[in-house]
């Protein structure tokens, strides 16, 4: 309960803009492991790291002063998809760094990296989100408006995404298709 309120507390009154700062840039979000974090085996649970990735995504937003300029437009973003890979455990009172940071966007979905480490840059999980923007009505909203939204600038183009994440993309049936079934 304890992610969640941190979570509506980072998207109803979010930290400042970073000047400067644009949907290419890498953005930090630094948590301390909770009690309520932890599982029986007294390390964090798998959905706990969602949790804080989740919090971290807001702040992203917040950091490209984000949030809002999409709920001027009626727009929210939902997770379509995401895969986690966990290098070590995170304990008790571990001090956490988040770094969140776009990778890409196809005609469908944005994709996002998030990584958590520890003390001297130690790589503990990592996991990728395939997020869609939706407005209002319950409509998607093309990724490249979203980033252009977001950028300020409707020329930006997406980088090549990363083959493994492509890959990943297919696999999960989020990737871009000539003929769009969902």
């Amino acid at each position: 309960m304890t992610r969640m309120i941190q979570l509506a507390t980072a998207t109803l009154l979010p930290r400042r803009q970073r000047p400067g700062m644009g949907p290419f840039d890498a953005s930090t979000t630094v948590m301390r492991v909770k009690p309520g974090d932890l599982d029986f085996y007294l390390h964090v649970n798998n959905g706990s790291y969602l949790q804080m990735m989740d919090v971290a995504r807001s702040n992203f937003l917040a950091d490209i002063s984000g949030l809002a300029k999409l709920r001027s437009q009626g727009w929210y973003p939902v997770v379509a998809a995401s895969t986690m890979t966990y290098k070590r455990s995170l304990k008790l009172f571990d001090r956490v760094t988040i770094t969140s940071r776009v990778m890409g966007w196809d005609q469908r979905v944005v994709f996002l990296e998030q990584r958590m480490t520890r003390r001297d840059d130690e790589l503990c999980a990592r996991g990728w989100i395939a997020a869609r923007f939706l407005g209002r009505d319950g409509i998607r909203v093309a990724p490249h408006d979203v980033v252009a939204v977001l950028g300020d600038d409707p020329d930006l183009v997406s980088p090549d995404l990363p083959e493994d994440v492509a890959a990943w993309a297919r696999a999960v049936d989020v990737a871009h298709r000539d003929v769009d079934r969902a």
